[in-house]
């Protein structure tokens, strides 16, 4: 495991309130060199701690007023072509394999509960090998900041 200093984590926290900040910017406001801190961004990018910049989309605005989570149960053997199928679903936003009730859970964006549906009964419903689905309504999403990037 790699060691990061107070100023990595100052850094991390700060990219990770707005990615797009310019580094003179982020130097005024941490108080630190612009040289080093292109240095140290540089460095975190190449030990792979930050792995890309993205930006985060409201869905809503794109017409995406559902999201649920699918849990999915699935045969074992048809591990791989159900994983494929899944990935040709457009509504699917997210894949992951999981310990517990279920092998699989999938994060699916809707335009409404009747897409939703449609999506869950339809379409991966469908796949051969899927056993069974339980779908979970997003009702309100709160995001909240790890606990190795609040504010030192």
């Amino acid at each position: 495991m790699h060691r990061y200093d107070e100023l990595d984590m100052k850094l991390l926290f700060e990219l990770t309130r707005d990615a797009n900040i310019s580094v003179p910017n982020l130097s005024k406001k941490l108080g630190i060199n612009a040289s080093v801190l292109y240095s140290r961004i540089k460095r975190l990018s190449k030990k792979k701690l930050i792995k890309k910049y993205t930006i985060v989309i409201d869905d809503s605005l794109l017409g995406f007023g559902v999201k649920a989570t699918v849990g999915i149960n699935r045969d074992p053997k048809s591990k791989e072509q159900i994983h494929k199928a899944l990935l040709e679903t457009p509504e699917i936003a997210s894949i992951s394999e999981v310990t517990g009730r279920f092998d699989i859970l999938v994060r699916v964006l809707a335009q409404n509960l009747e897409a939703l549906h449609s999506v869950v009964i339809e379409k991966i419903g469908k796949i051969d090998g899927i056993q069974n689905t339980e779908t979970f309504v997003e009702l309100q999403k709160t995001d909240k900041d790890p606990v190795y990037l609040t504010e030192q």
